[in-house]
């Protein structure tokens, strides 16, 4: 019992220091007193960050199977992100970095989703997430590029 518990609290901190606390001090635009309007690219990536860790909020008792079910939506945030920058990014080298982010990520969350159906532990979709992500046909639908061994020297995929 005592090992459970310590594993959910660990597991619990791991998730949480995923949440970046907001900065006053910030000098992004949409932190500014001259700006009050947040650009297209920043609500969209609150919104990610919303889901993702609306996502990782049910810790389920096992350890193994509460890592496959954080991951998940930590995986599906990181696509959602990597897609963000590729619709408003400019810089050719996170361009790059985004979609290597899509391929090795998506095929990271089918392997856990495939983990997870066996144990008969998949969690459906929340049902107040209006993404769609989990339990969907959203990540399939990704257009996967093929990375080539000048962007993956060492095939790792990561």
């Amino acid at each position: 019992m005592l090992k459970t518990l310590s594993a959910l609290v660990g597991a619990s901190l791991l998730l949480a220091s995923c949440q970046q606390a907001p900065q006053e001090n910030s000098a992004t635009p949409s932190n500014t007193t001259e700006n009050t309007e947040k650009s297209e690219a920043v609500v969209a990536y609150e919104e990610a960050n919303a889901r993702m860790h609306a996502g990782m909020g049910n810790i389920h008792p096992d350890p193994d199977i509460a890592f496959m079910q954080g991951m998940i939506p930590h995986h599906e945030g990181a696509v959602e992100m990597a897609e963000i920058v590729l619709k408003h990014g400019k810089d050719p080298e996170v361009q790059a970095l985004a979609r290597t982010v899509i391929a090795a990520q998506t095929e990271e969350i089918a392997q856990m989703r495939a983990w997870l159906k066996e144990r008969d532990a998949l969690l459906d979709k929340p049902a107040d997430d209006e993404s769609g992500a989990e339990g969907s046909d959203d990540l399939k639908a990704i257009s996967v590029p093929n990375i080539t061994e000048a962007e993956d020297p060492d095939h790792s995929g990561h």
